[in-house]
């Protein structure tokens, strides 16, 4: 039988445990909903900045840095910045810049944890849910956010502190020796800590904590922030699962700048723990601001150190991970337009030569879709994709650049060829369009298991090659300026069109006897619309070359 004096320990165990879950619960809350407040403040913009201001490794940085204050999570900074390079709006060598400040800019939060604000977090929390609850202007709904989250955190931090701190009747020495003479298994358990919580500042709020109340030496503890540092990255490789060799590459430089951050301090780890020591003298720091300056310290110390060898890191990643043979060869937009206004002949010539690598794409994508077409395998209709993607990519840009130089004074013939890529701009942004819809087409046949005839295959397949001809003449045409191989198009677009008349008459046949199932006509009567589509604007990719 249980005494009651067991009974009112064990619930005193459990309260302990509640609060401090519930503390942790809270402050991770915080985190979470401040990030948001200020992504709702700042909008849009925020996205925009990963890819507007990294020009080079140090803007990269100083934007990592910023947008990772700014929402409070280095890793949604880098999951973002992973999905940016698997969506081809950064380069990898972009991406290592950003990861690098992200990293310093997590720091952030440790030392706003430093300072003794827990006071502050009741009070935050209802200015802030008064803005939330009762203020309908959306720009002020945003401030009760930051505010709220801010309180959340701070509240979140007193309220774990609370939880543990009954706890200091028992002897931490073991755990202490443990961890002074056994340091690999203090970045295991700093590790496996941030993993499983998702988030660094997590651990080293609790670090933090556990460091004040004399629970964990000084060794200990940054033996746990190096283990944090490991630990972060995970959130980075699972985003990366699944995603395009680059976005791999992303993913595994972070792992890399980390774990070699941490080898090199761990190495020096006598000179690097008397700075600590040295430093909180001097500055008479209280024990949770001496931990977040040495996970500040830590963090900038490795930046400054790694990025010298970005080069060497963006190298070493692409040898570890290596383009399979269906990763579509990414090129960069090379659109200066600061010969806009220097030169408009010079700036015709760049939009021109974009948009020849914008029509190879779609010649390229095309032949993919033949090819899935006839095998069904998958790897086929996954590349293709990305050929569309890319010229989506390249239709956008090469757009904007276009219309930037259309205020400006044109020559006749200046005008003539600025309106003539306009229109095939368009028109090969068209050809990846169809080139999608058949298929998604032929993914909704295997879908609902629609099975066409031999002969039906074999019409769609010579119908297929015929127009791939076509399209693959009228870019030869315009990448060479061939008047006789532009006529050649506009003759075998009349065989198209001859070809998808014969065929919509046969299948009208088909319909009045029965032989066709209405999936299958809709299949019918879109794939070679499709195809009849790509002839029309390769004759009007070849009829640019004629009137050139």
């Amino acid at each position: 039988m249980i005494s009651k004096k067991g009974l009112s320990n064990t619930l005193s165990v459990q309260d302990m445990l509640f609060q401090f879950l519930g503390g942790l619960g809270l402050f991770l809350f915080g985190i979470k909903y401040l990030g948001e407040g200020l992504q709702n403040s700042a909008g849009d913009r925020l996205r925009n900045i990963l890819d507007s201001l990294t020009t080079n490794p140090y803007t990269g940085v100083l934007t990592g840095l910023f947008f990772t204050i700014l929402i409070q999570s280095s890793s949604a900074t880098t999951v973002m910045t992973v999905g940016l390079v698997n969506a081809r709006m950064l380069t990898l060598r972009q991406a290592v810049g950003i990861i690098m400040g992200a990293n310093i800019g997590t720091t952030f939060t440790t030392f706003i944890i430093g300072f003794d604000a827990a006071a502050f977090g009741l009070p935050l929390l209802a200015v802030g849910g008064f803005f939330v609850f009762f203020i309908r202007s959306y720009k002020y709904i945003s401030i009760g956010r930051i505010l709220f989250g801010l309180g959340a955190l701070f509240f979140g931090i007193q309220l774990k502190a609370s939880g543990i701190e009954p706890l200091q009747v028992l002897d931490f020495k073991n755990l202490n020796d443990h961890l002074n003479d056994q340091p690999f298994l203090g970045i295991a358990i700093g590790t496996l800590a941030t993993m499983f919580m998702q988030s660094s500042s997590a651990t080293v709020g609790i670090l933090q904590q556990m460091f004040s109340m004399d629970w964990i030496h000084l060794n200990g503890a940054l033996a746990v922030l190096f283990g944090e540092n490991i630990g972060t990255t995970i959130t980075a490789v699972i985003a990366a699962i699944g995603a395009s060799q680059n976005a791999k590459r992303a993913a595994l430089v972070h792992v890399l700048f980390n774990v070699i951050g941490t080898v090199i301090f761990f190495i020096f780890f006598i000179p690097y723990k008397s700075i600590i020591e040295w430093f909180a003298r001097t500055m008479n720091l209280q024990p949770a601001m001496e931990i977040a300056f040495a996970h500040g310290f830590f963090n900038v110390a490795s930046v400054i150190i790694l990025f010298p060898f970005i080069s060497l890191l963006v190298y070493a990643v692409t040898r570890l991970i290596r383009d399979d043979e269906w990763t579509v060869d990414t090129q960069t937009v090379k659109l200066d337009e600061k010969v806009i206004n220097s030169s408009a002949e010079f700036a015709l010539h760049q939009a021109r030569q974009e948009l020849l690598k914008m029509a190879a794409y779609s010649r390229d994508g095309l032949r993919l879709a033949l090819l899935f077409f006839q095998t069904r395998k998958n790897r086929y209709a996954d590349t293709a994709m990305q050929y569309e993607e890319e010229i989506n990519r390249f239709d956008r840009q090469i757009t904007k650049f276009l219309v930037k130089l259309s205020i400006h004074s044109l020559s006749k013939n200046e005008s003539t060829e600025h309106t003539m890529l306009l229109n095939l701009c368009k028109d090969i942004e068209r050809v990846g369009d169809h080139m999608k819809n058949m298929i998604d087409l032929v993914c909704f046949m295997a879908r609902n298991n629609i099975k066409l005839s031999e002969v039906t295959s074999r019409d769609f397949e010579n119908m297929m090659i015929l127009t791939q001809s076509c399209l693959e003449k009228a870019i030869k045409a315009l990448e060479t300026n061939n008047k006789f191989m532009a006529e050649e198009v506009l003759s075998i677009e009349d065989d198209i069109d001859e070809m998808e008349r014969t065929l919509r008459k046969k299948h009208i046949q088909d319909i009045n006897n029965n032989l066709s199932t209405g999936q299958e006509s809709v299949v019918y009567v879109d794939f070679i619309s499709n195809l009849e589509r790509i002839g029309d604007h390769s004759v009007n990719i070849a009829e640019a070359v004629l009137e050139r």
